[in-house]
């Protein structure tokens, strides 16, 4: 069964970004979607992962049908079975990195998995203020964050923006692992090439929908 089903999804704001976009994703599939700047990748992202009803179309993540679903129901879903990675960090920049971290796990129900924290390359300064922290820093503990939930499907708004090439390859690795490891499945919003290269699937967003890269 599918983590995610998205059929003929259309979406417009004042000018329409796309029309009948159709894809799944089953476990251990990864995504990649690329574009040009203003194409809509992020806002497709952000249909599919609960925060935005399409103009047309159905998204069935999880087995739900998320837009007949009540808000309490994809509230549940946003809490326990789905991770969305930001560009932005939205982390708590008045705690520790380790407190942002735990926040998510709190809240899951969840374990944190201290080997994550080593292959992200954060483990030691968990202990130092969100403020103290680079931007790369911060991306990674948000990333920390979002698998400390351990959930079913990770959605990922260009998640290595902030970070060297090598740091980058090594994040993409553990999101990589994670969904492998987890059953997991990971649709990813990048313009880095090789990094989409890696995922099981890359696909462009135009008008008319997703297209195949050549």
């Amino acid at each position: 069964m599918p983590l995610l089903r998205v059929d003929t999804v259309s979406h417009a704001f004042d000018y329409p970004l796309f029309e009948n976009v159709s894809f799944t994703l089953e476990p251990k599939e990864s995504m990649a979607i690329l574009g040009v700047s203003g194409s809509g990748k992020s806002t497709l992202l952000h249909v599919c992962s609960t925060l935005l009803k399409p103009n047309r179309g159905e998204v069935v993540l999880c087995d739900h049908n998320i837009y007949h679903d009540n808000d309490d129901a994809r509230l549940k879903l946003r809490r326990y079975d789905v991770g969305i990675i930001f560009q932005s960090h939205y982390l708590f920049k008045g705690f520790l990195a380790n407190e942002n971290v735990e926040l998510a796990s709190v809240i899951s129900d969840r374990s944190i998995d201290k080997g994550i924290l080593e292959r992200l390359g954060i483990a030691t300064f968990m202990n130092y203020r969100v403020g103290d922290l680079s931007g790369g820093q911060q991306q990674r503990v948000s990333i920390a964050r979002v698998l400390a939930k351990k959930p079913k499907i990770i959605f990922a708004d260009e998640p290595t923006g902030n970070l060297d090439d090598k740091t980058a390859q090594e994040v993409m690795n553990v999101l990589f692992e994670y969904v492998e490891k987890e059953n997991a499945a990971l649709l990813l919003v990048t313009h880095n090439q090789q990094l989409a290269k890696q995922c099981t699937y890359v696909r462009h967003l135009h008008l008319d929908g997703l297209k195949e890269e050549s």
